[in-house]
Order: C-alpha cells, then sequence, then structure tokens
C-alpha cells in the first residue's frame, strides 16, 4: 500500500512539475509578442541600403532580414528581434539596441559608434571589422571569443549611458 501511495504521489508530482513547466513556456512564448507592438513587420525583408535613420522603431521584427549598408543612425530598435539578420555595413551609429533578441546576426563592418547593446541577446551573433567605438554592451550576452575579439579593438564612452566599451564587454 505504501508503494501504492509513493507512486502516485510521484506521479502527481510529475505532472504538476510539466503543468508548472508548460504554463511557464507559455508565459515566455508571450514576450516576443511586443513584436507585434509596432505595426510594421520587416520579418524577411530585402531592407539594403534603406534609410531609417531616426526613426522609432521599438518593438518590431526585423528576423532574417537583409540589411547591408541600411542606416539606422540614431533609430530607436529597442526590444526589436533581429534573430538571423545582417548589418554587413550598415550604420546603426547611436543607435538604441537595448534588450535586442538578437540570435545569429551579422554586424560585421558595421557602424555601431555609440550604439547601446544593454541587456542583449547577441549570441552566435558577429561583429568582424566593426567600428564598436563608445558602444555599450553592458549586461548583454555575447559569445566569449567574439568578446575576445571585441576587446582588441574596443575603445571610447558612451555618451547617454557614461559606460566604456571596454567596461561593458569585460575586458580586461
Amino acid at each position: 500500500m505504501k508503494q501504492k501511495v509513493t507512486v502516485w504521489l510521484r506521479s502527481l508530482l510529475g505532472i504538476f512539475f510539466l503543468v508548472s513547466l508548460a504554463s511557464s513556456l507559455l508565459a515566455l512564448s508571450t514576450i516576443p509578442a511586443r513584436a507585434q507592438d509596432n505595426t510594421v513587420n520587416y520579418t524577411l525583408a530585402d531592407l539594403r541600403n534603406q534609410d531609417f535613420s531616426h526613426q522609432d522603431l521599438h518593438g518590431t521584427s526585423f528576423a532574417g532580414a537583409q540589411m547591408q549598408g541600411a542606416n539606422f543612425q540614431g533609430a530607436n530598435l529597442s526590444g526589436t528581434i533581429l534573430t538571423k539578420s545582417s548589418f554587413l555595413n550598415a550604420n546603426l551609429s547611436n543607435a538604441d539596441l537595448s534588450k535586442v533578441f538578437a540570435d545569429r546576426v551579422i554586424f560585421n563592418e558595421a557602424n555601431l559608434t555609440n550604439a547601446i547593446f544593454t541587456d542583449a541577446l547577441l549570441t552566435s551573433s558577429r561583429f568582424y571589422n566593426a567600428v564598436i567605438t563608445g558602444a555599450d554592451f553592458s549586461n548583454a550576452m555575447l559569445d566569449p571569443y567574439e568578446v575576445k575579439l571585441m576587446c582588441e579593438r574596443a575603445d571610447g564612452v558612451n555618451p547617454v549611458t557614461g559606460v566604456s566599451t571596454r567596461e561593458s564587454l569585460g575586458c580586461r
């Protein structure tokens, strides 16, 4: 009898755990819905050489978009979804990219001067030859190897946050 009760309790705890996990995952799945706040959706769009300078684009989705050579100078991109997009040779100087979801994004040769990447998810993203002078990466999630490469050229202080690029990357 005791063994049946133990099996029953374990089963009940297992079901409770699965229900809790499922509800947590459902709650997390609503986070990307922020991209729906903005009425424009640029997912998979070809935006090469487009001018988005000084625009408020917070919460927009640019997932999979091609933005080579595009101008986002001074744009508000906070909370945007950038997964699998390309900013090759784009101008993101003075742009707010705080809290972006930027997994597997190409920032190679981009101008990121004074850009703000605080609290951003930048896993598997690449910054080869990007200008990062004054960029703030505080609390951003970056690949350690990419941080190492960026620390070799990191300099400047972000004029908005007052944080040095080297400090925000955790450079030695």
